[in-house]
Formats: structure tokens, C-alpha cells, sequence
């Protein structure tokens, strides 16, 4: 027997028995979701690479799993409602989980949260309360308001039967894939990969874990380099990858992670823009920030990868606002090489806007967007501006474009998007 499978140890209250105990009870209650095969991803990383879709998953991400079984193993206790807390996905399972029991249940959630998150958790019938500024915070308010109306909390990360329940996309993994060289999780809280690595590695002690964090808010990794969990100050701007924007890892997962997980990776906004662009072009998956991040770390160049193995990427969930995915897309373009913009003057004269066009049509540039500004401060009464959108098939053909703009005597200036 080895000390993951149902020996406790100091500082380790869950073994692999109770993944299995999790997995039996939600059997008919989730989603078994798919574990498709990617010959792109493969080739870009010379492997084999599979996507574990949670973002097909109830509620749009894995979190429905750990909400679930937490609400199935306390059946006497959930009768009088629950109160969670949540950034969105973890509010949407557990209303999910709820809404299944018949029992109510009300959602802290950051003023922050994503208008979006909020009205799909309320449609799923949960009451939503926007209170904290930080997800902590918010968990701070939800356990003192559980404490005081007799209600179960159900912390999205910090819990045992939470971490079990979301063990179950390991198991699935295993399962389905049973010589898995390497898994690689979004890490926020730290439930889902604890989970993950312990099925993974009581299955296949060999298997690499490793997590992925944003740069801006790389709480995991800073506990591990401590040796402890401890609250760090994310960077203001935030991230797209908001369901991972966690600043202090769970205590419940934390030995987990110590002792199962073998890396953590961090990749910046602008890489997982770029991933999630690829995954909608190239494989029609729709994954929110977080989900994306471990395409991020695989194709990133921080990983060490076997020729060859077989790897999984867990695409936590796809729960994405619309507004936001369109400057998601944006910037993976930008990144890519394909999205160029641009402004320059032109004399204000008939011929003078259909020659510039008729030379970026020459380039086999596709004009976006175009503004054609006169009567602006700074510009020259017999000048208009033209500022451009142009998308291209990558930055060699931004350098031919802006050879054939100078060579015909434009002067412009290329501004960032």
C-alpha cells in the first residue's frame, strides 16, 4: 500500500479510496467528459497531446464535480440551504449541485465578477450576493454567513470532499488513457490539481503532474517556494485567466501539491490569449483563461518534454464572457502577427484614400476596421488621419506591408492594440 491510496498521514486527511468513493456517487450526476486526441497540438509539441474537455462539463467547468459530491455526502445537513463563494465557476456548480438536492443556495461573489457569471449562477436558481473585494475575502463573508444561519459552506478549494470530488477528472484520465506520461492542470486554489495528482499518481505513480499559474497572481508556486501557504498581493491589472486569480493556496490542498505535483509553470495574459485562439481555430474549443493555460505551458517552451509521451491537458472550463473573448481573440491575433494597426496622415484629396487601400490590397492585407478622422487637433487643415485595422497572415507579412508603405513615401506610425 502506498500513502496516497488510504493511509493518512500528518498533515493529509483524503486518500485515493475517497476519489473512488466520489466518482461512485456522481456516476449519474456529471458528465463523463470526453478525452479527445489533437494531431496540431501534437505535432507543435512533438507528442501526443489530448484535451480533457470540462469545459463540456454541467455548469461549463469541472467544478459541478467537488459541489456535487460535497452536497451528496452531507444529505441531512444541506436540507436547511448552502452558502458558497466564488469568482463563477464554483458558483455556478454549486448552484448546479443545489438546484439538483433541492435545496437553496446563496453565492458570494466578488464586486468584480463577471455580470455574465453572476446571471447564469441566479439562473441556475442560486441567490447571488456581490460582496469582497478578493475571493478570499468573499470566503471570509460566506463562512461567517453560514456560521450564523446554520448553513453548510462549500469553499470552492479548501475542503476535502471538494478535493475528491474534482479527483474524479484524474481517474477519468487514467481510465481512459492509462500510460498518461503527463498531466497538466490550471492551478488556482489548488482542488482541482490535488485531486488530479492524487488519482494520477496512485494509478501511475510515473505520471508527471504540473500546474499552470498566471504570472500575475502565482500564489501556488509562491507556497511551494516557502514552504507554506501564504496571501500574496496580485498585480492590479489582473488577468484574463480571472477563475485561477486565487492569492492564497488552500490549506487542505497544499500538502498535496507538495508532495504529488512536480512543477509549476507561470505563462503572462498575452501567452494564454494565444492559446485560447488556438484552441477555437484549431479545435473548435471554446476555453475560458484558465482552461487555456496549460496549451500555454505546453507550447511556451518552459516544459520538458519527451519526444514522443503522452500528455493531457485539462481544459477546466469555457465559461467566458462574450465582450471579453472578443479582446481575448484580439490580443492572441496581435501576438500572432495577425492583427496589424496602424495611422498615418494623408493630404485631404480626391484619389488619396483609394491609392493607400489599393497598395495594402497589393499586400493582400484585409482591412478590419477603418476611421477617417478630419478636423482633429495636431493634424494639418489640408491632412485627414486614417487610422487601420489590418489582419495579416503573420509578422513577415507585417514587414512586407511596411516595406510597401515606405517605399511608396508613407510615413506612419504602428500603434499597439
Amino acid at each position: 500500500m502506498t500513502w496516497w491510496q488510504d493511509k493518512e498521514t500528518e498533515d493529509i486527511m483524503i486518500g485515493f479510496f475517497d476519489v473512488l468513493k466520489a466518482a461512485d456517487l456522481l456516476k449519474d450526476e456529471v458528465i463523463r467528459t470526453p478525452l479527445v486526441y489533437s494531431p496540431t497540438f501534437s505535432r507543435m509539441a512533438n507528442a501526443e497531446v489530448y484535451l480533457k474537455l470540462e469545459n463540456l462539463q454541467m455548469g461549463g467547468s469541472f467544478k459541478v464535480r467537488g459541489a456535487t459530491y460535497k452536497l451528496l455526502s452531507h444529505p441531512t445537513e444541506i436540507q436547511t440551504g448552502v452558502v458558497a463563494a466564488s469568482v463563477g465557476n464554483h458558483a455556478q456548480g454549486v448552484a448546479l449541485a443545489a438546484c439538483s438536492a433541492g435545496v437553496p443556495a446563496t453565492i458570494i461573489m466578488p464586486v468584480w465578477a463577471s455580470i455574465s457569471k453572476q446571471e447564469a449562477t441566479r439562473a441556475y436558481g442560486a441567490e447571488v450576493r456581490l460582496q469582497g473585494s478578493s475571493l478570499v475575502e468573499s470566503i471570509d463573508i460566506g463562512r461567517r454567513m453560514a456560521q450564523e444561519t446554520d448553513r453548510i459552506f462549500i469553499h470552492p478549494y479548501d475542503d476535502e470532499e471538494i478535493i475528491a470530488g474534482q479527483g474524479t477528472v484524474g481517474l477519468e484520465i487514467l481510465e481512459d488513457l492509462p500510460n498518461t506520461d503527463l498531466i497538466i492542470v490550471p492551478v488556482g486554489g489548488g482542488g482541482l490539481i490535488a485531486g488530479v495528482a492524487l488519482a494520477a499518481k496512485a494509478i501511475r505513480p510515473e505520471a508527471r503532474v504540473v500546474g499552470v499559474q498566471a504570472a500575475s497572481c502565482p500564489s501556488a508556486k509562491k507556497a511551494l517556494e516557502l514552504g507554506r501557504p501564504v496571501e500574496i498581493q496580485a498585480e492590479e491589472q489582473g488577468s484574463i485567466a480571472d477563475a485561477i486569480m486565487v492569492t492564497q493556496v488552500g490549506e487542505a490542498p497544499f500538502p498535496l501539491l507538495q508532495k504529488l505535483v512536480d512543477d509549476i509553470i507561470l505563462v503572462d495574459d498575452d501567452q494564454i490569449a494565444s492559446a485560447v485562439l488556438r484552441l477555437l481555430e484549431r479545435k473548435r474549443t471554446l476555453a475560458e483563461g484558465a482552461a487555456a493555460a496549460p496549451l500555454t505551458a505546453l507550447v511556451g517552451g518552459s516544459l520538458q518534454i519527451e519526444e514522443g509521451s503522452r500528455i493531457v491537458l485539462v481544459v477546466s472550463g469555457g465559461n467566458v464572457d462574450s465582450l471579453l473573448l472578443e479582446r481575448i481573440i484580439a490580443t492572441g491575433l496581435r501576438r500572432d502577427g495577425r492583427l496589424m494597426h496602424l495611422s498615418l496622415c494623408l493630404r485631404d484629396a480626391p484619389g488619396s484614400l483609394a491609392r493607400l487601400l489599393s497598395l495594402l490590397a497589393g499586400q493582400e492585407a484585409n482591412v478590419v476596421h477603418i476611421h477617417h478622422a478630419r478636423n482633429e487637433s495636431g493634424v494639418a487643415f489640408s491632412y485627414t488621419r486614417v487610422d487601420l485595422e489590418l489582419e495579416t497572415r503573420g509578422f513577415e507579412h507585417i514587414r512586407e506591408i511596411e516595406r510597401a508603405l515606405e517605399g511608396a513615401g508613407y510615413r506612419y506610425k504602428k500603434d499597439q492594440i
